[in-house]
């Protein structure tokens, strides 16, 4: 992937991952524009950083998404870089009735619906453009934390609709990439114990790691632990499926 001279947008992008990607691609000469639901963190992060471009925009809101594409493809008609990165991690107890049915499906909405509907709602730019797509899927693509298990499977059908967009899109200059983080240390991990095999790493690492195998050419970039996981889970996936229960199971919440 070419790093530099891009016009970028970032979904998702106030905060952990998401913001860490953006003031990379910041400091690499690019344009940055980055959304986020909360326009209270969009304005600290512009306040922080003015050479961002901020945008307040939810996708899980089909609308929404649609009001972005069009001031985005207005305003920034070089754009040429979607990074699909907002999501949302849950633990669930799938042993009680959920009490909101709507709620139940917020992680579908968000990580799956989102990706989908943006890329779908940015594809035409993308491909006059000849850019690329960055799909943010997990190490959990490959074994579900069962605490967690609605998000695991959101990353295992990012991880098959990023390679089924890849093929679709293999004769239009439009490259697809899929990056898979292990556990970094975020806001969204703060309850994940270190241990029992699980090593977080930092956004900083996780950065260094990316952009090396961006650099390199890399569509499917597993850093970190991403690796172990994928090589565990062909290896011995009763035992890889056991230890992340195991660690996992004091997450689950009480009743529904």
């Amino acid at each position: 992937m070419r790093l530099a001279g891009r016009t970028i947008l970032i979904t998702g992008g106030s905060a952990g991952i998401g913001l860490a990607f953006a003031l990379k691609f910041l400091e690499l000469a690019n344009e940055v524009i980055v959304t986020g639901r909360r326009q209270a963190l969009l304005n600290q992060v512009k306040a922080k950083f003015p050479k961002l471009h901020t945008i307040q925009s939810d996708v899980a809101d089909p609308a929404q998404i649609s009001a972005l594409a069009a001031r985005v493809k207005a305003d920034f008609p070089k754009l040429d870089v979607l990074m699909n990165n907002a999501g949302m991690m849950l633990y669930k107890n799938l042993r009680a009735p959920a009490a909101d049915l709507a709620g139940l499906m917020a992680e579908m909405n968000v990580n799956v619906g989102g990706v989908i509907s943006t890329t779908s709602a940015f594809i035409d730019i993308l491909k006059a453009n000849k850019g690329t797509v960055i799909n943010t899927s997990s190490a959990l693509a490959f074994v579900p934390l069962p605490s967690a298990p609605i998000y695991s499977a959101t990353k295992a059908a990012i991880h098959s609709y990023t390679q089924s967009l890849r093929f679709q899109l293999e004769e239009t200059g439009v490259e697809v990439i899929e990056i898979m983080p292990p556990w970094v240390k975020t806001g969204m991990t703060a309850e994940v114990p270190e241990g029992d095999g699980i090593t977080m790493i930092t956004t900083d690492e996780l950065i260094r790691q990316s952009f090396a195998s961006l650099k390199a050419g890399a569509l499917e970039i597993r850093p970190g632990q991403s690796k172990q996981l994928a090589f565990l889970r062909r290896l011995a996936p009763d035992f890889i499926n056991g230890q992340l229960w195991k660690m996992s199971k004091k997450l689950v919440p009480v009743g529904a």
